[in-house]
C-alpha cells in the first residue's frame, strides 16, 4: 500500500470539484480548509476546476470569501471558461444565445463574445450554461433556435446540482428535456471532457 503522504508530496497541482466536494451551499466541510491549507503548506497549488456556469468567477470568489475559503479569480477554472476557450478556437460565427444566469451572460460577454438572450435573427449558436433563473420562456426561446438548426453547445452534462436540501436538475436534466421537444443534443464542453483540465 502506497503512503499516501509521500504520494501527495509529489503532486504540484491539485484539480479540486467544490459544490458537494469542498462545501453543501454555506455549510463548509470538516477539514475542507485544513486541505487547502496542507496543500499550500507543501509548496503545491490548487485549482478549482467546477462545471457550475450559474456562477461568474467574481461570484465565485465573493461565494469563497464569504464562507470563510480565502480565493482570489485566478483560482479558478470553469465550465464557463472551457466554454470560452473553446469559442475562440472552434466557433466564428454571429450572435450567440446565451441559455442561462446573468452572470453566465455577463462573463461570456465580458469575454467578448456578441451574446443575447433572445432568440434573433442572427444568431447561429445557443450555448447552454447551468441556469437556476430558467423560465418557460427560455425553454420555448431554446426550442425555436434548435428546430432552425443552429449550433448547439452546452457546458456540462451534469444531470444534477446538490443542494442543502438535495439535487436540482442541472445542465444535463434541462438538455435531456429539449431533445425530447426538438431530437437535438448538445456538444458537452466541461467534465468529464479531458479537455477542460488542458
Amino acid at each position: 500500500m502506497p503512503d499516501m503522504q509521500a504520494v501527495l508530496r509529489v503532486k504540484k497541482l491539485f484539480l479540486l470539484d467544490m459544490d458537494g466536494t469542498l462545501y453543501l451551499d454555506d455549510q463548509v466541510f470538516d477539514h475542507a480548509l485544513d486541505f487547502l491549507s496542507a496543500i499550500k503548506a507543501m509548496g503545491s497549488r490548487y485549482l478549482y476546476l467546477t462545471n457550475n456556469s450559474s456562477k461568474s468567477v467574481d461570484k465565485y470568489v465573493e461565494k469563497m470569501n464569504r464562507v470563510h475559503i480565502p480565493a482570489v479569480a485566478d483560482d479558478f477554472f470553469t465550465s464557463t471558461d472551457a466554454a470560452c476557450v473553446y469559442l475562440r478556437d472552434n466557433y466564428h460565427g454571429r450572435k450567440i444565445y446565451a441559455l442561462g444566469t446573468a452572470s453566465f451572460r455577463a462573463q461570456l460577454r465580458e469575454a467578448g463574445f456578441p451574446v443575447t438572450d433572445r432568440p434573433e435573427d442572427d444568431v447561429d449558436c445557443l450555448l447552454m450554461g447551468f441556469d437556476t433563473e430558467l423560465t418557460f420562456q427560455t425553454l420555448e426561446d431554446a426550442c425555436i433556435l434548435l428546430n432552425r438548426g443552429v449550433t448547439y453547445l452546452a457546458t456540462n452534462p451534469d444531470w444534477v446540482c446538490p443542494t442543502a436540501y438535495g439535487y436540482v436538475p442541472d445542465c444535463g436534466s434541462v438538455s435531456q428535456m429539449l431533445f425530447n421537444a426538438t431530437k437535438r443534443k448538445p456538444y458537452f464542453i466541461g467534465k468529464p471532457e479531458p479537455a477542460i483540465a488542458l
